[in-house]
């Protein structure tokens, strides 16, 4: 084999990056944004911003949520979930367009990436974004991998809650501030709600396909029509926090900027009652929009708030 044959050409290179854009589905990144966002929107207001902290947080955040979609790529492919009538988004390894090894390999040096970033943290915040951090990747691989996963019994909501709420949103303020302020508590309230109607959609447009393959997500346990309202009930609640952090007299008006986007959620609800299978694809982005668009303007009127 001489040199030219080992070349890839700028035509295959490109092919190569569109499948691995595939594989990371880039739709999905907002849910890994918008707490770290709001994370540090709340301790610049309470003037306590770092920007390397910051940064950091929000390339391990996006490394994780990456490393995660690469997970449930193979490991859904492992356990015969991806089939010919998976009506979500293409999964790269069901497609053929790289095999188990690759995906494998790509989720682990997403993974070691994530880790590597993670030790300027810990040498920020100390143990507790250790502990934070190895927690963090063994969800994200157990979620859909291991012998008992998670998101195939049921738990889905309950540790995208944590990880996507509390933990994300707390961690971005604590490796900034060094401690905890009452707000980001409150913060990690809606985003984490938020995050958790993103993963709704996805099992309620998947819900026929996962029954069929044994996966009971918290979707198929529930049925279609309390699903629905799950997915309602995470919607309304986000926009309740900010309204009862206004209420508790420690907050501005400006608390509330965040229900501008209220109006937004009347085509997403529209969509859960009308559609099915692939039409809920738009309805799934759409949702993660939305998040991060609140996310947004949760921040903006907190800054306004202080500032």
């Amino acid at each position: 084999m001489n040199i030219m044959d080992m070349m890839v050409s700028p035509q295959q290179q490109q092919s190569i990056l569109k499948i691995w854009m595939l594989a990371v589905r880039p739709k999905t990144l907002p849910a890994a944004v918008g707490p770290v966002l709001v994370g540090t929107a709340l301790v610049a207001g309470d003037q306590a911003f770092r920007i390397g902290p910051a940064l950091a947080a929000l390339l391990a955040a996006l490394l994780l949520q990456i490393g995660s979609n690469l997970a449930n790529d193979v490991f859904d492919f492992k356990k015969g979930m991806d089939t010919k009538e998976r009506t979500g988004p293409m999964r790269v390894t069901q497609a053929g367009l790289l095999n188990p090894c690759q995906v494998l390999a790509g989720m682990w040096t997403v993974f070691v990436l994530a880790f590597l970033i993670g030790t300027y943290l810990i040498w920020v915040g100390g143990w507790p974004i250790l502990l934070i951090g190895v927690l963090s990747i063994i969800t994200a691989i157990a979620y859909t991998g291991g012998p008992y996963p998670l998101g195939y019994h049921g738990l889905g909501e309950i540790f995208v809650f944590i990880f996507f709420g509390p933990v994300a949103v707390c961690g971005t303020y604590y490796v900034q501030a060094g401690f905890i302020g009452a707000s980001a508590w409150w913060a990690s309230i809606p985003m984490g709600f938020l995050i958790c109607a993103i993963l709704v959609v996805n099992n309620y447009r998947d819900m026929e396909t996962d029954k069929k393959g044994g996966k009971r997500t918290l979707a198929v346990r529930l049925g279609p029509s309390c699903t629905r309202w799950e997915y309602y009930f995470f919607l309304m609640a986000s926009q309740l926090v900010p309204l009862i952090m206004w209420l508790s007299g420690e907050y501005s008006l400006w608390m509330i900027m965040s229900w501008i986007s209220l109006p937004l959620i009347r085509p997403l609800v529209r969509d859960v009652q009308t559609k099915k299978g692939v039409a809920l694809n738009a309805t799934l982005a759409g949702t993660a929009r939305f998040t991060l668009i609140f996310s947004i303007l949760f921040s903006i009127g907190y800054l306004i708030d202080k500032f």
